[in-house]
């Protein structure tokens, strides 16, 4: 049965996740499939984003707040984004942008022609 996780990161172990926590509560992921990096979104090297991505399989979704949650480098987001949906068939769900849920709209499945260059 297909699974929701959440995806929480904050630059530094000092910043707070709390509106993320929040958010990813109200649409329904429960703490225990939450992952939660503090550290810099510069690359995907992560442990809990790895360890979320081995967790991750076919038809489950990835809920993030927002997009910039899940990396600050818009390439880098793009592959990571093929991969989920492309090679994993993992769903995403963006909270702070509708446009971009997958479970909504497959077109969206492997690009990102939506996002700034720059995040």
């Amino acid at each position: 049965m297909p699974k929701q996780y959440g995806y929480i990161r904050v630059s530094t172990q000092e910043q707070h996740d709390d509106r993320q926590r929040i958010a990813l509560a109200e649409a329904g992921i429960p703490p225990k499939q939450l992952y939660i990096d503090k550290q810099s979104g510069k690359d995907f090297d992560r442990p809990q984003y790895q360890k979320l991505l081995r967790k991750l399989k076919q038809g489950d979704t990835l809920v993030i707040k927002s997009i910039d949650r899940l990396g600050r480098n818009y390439a880098e987001i793009q592959q990571q984004w093929r991969i989920l949906t492309k090679e994993k068939h993992v769903d995403i769900c963006v909270l702070d942008m509708p446009l971009l849920d997958t479970q909504k709209d497959k077109e969206l499945s492997g690009t990102l022609i939506l996002l700034p260059k720059k995040l």
